[in-house]
């Protein structure tokens, strides 16, 4: 069993930033591309970026390209988010999960998820 956690979310004035970070246990991690997604109240679970397993290939959702940045270190089993310039739209729980195959932007093709951390972004 894989288990994901999720820490560093909070409170943030629009315009600053925060990073993410997920740690899971088992080896079984660092075998695997791992990505972020977030959750608005009333929203679908949206696609916001990934690494693969060595850390040397990414893709990001075109609303964060440029301001966010995810990374790894396996030997940590941890992989984060630095999120830059945010934005009062981003406010959202924030999730990483282990992909598994197919689609990287569907949530339904990730078999393990995280408890998710809740980042507020003020106006």
């Amino acid at each position: 069993q894989v288990q994901l956690v999720e820490s560093g979310g909070g409170l943030v004035q629009a315009g600053g930033s925060l990073r993410l970070s997920c740690t899971a246990s088992g080896r079984a991690f660092t075998n695997y591309a791992v990505g972020w997604f977030r959750q608005a109240p009333g929203k679908e679970r949206d696609f916001v970026a990934l690494i693969n397993w060595s850390g040397n290939t990414t893709y990001y959702s075109d609303s964060v390209k440029g301001r966010f940045t995810i990374s790894r270190d396996n030997a940590k089993n941890t992989v984060y988010l630095q999120m830059n310039s945010l934005k009062p739209e981003e406010t959202a729980v924030y999730y990483c999960a282990r992909y598994s195959s197919g689609s990287y932007l569907i949530p339904e093709n990730y078999a393990y998820w995280g408890q998710g951390t809740q980042v507020t972004v003020s106006s």
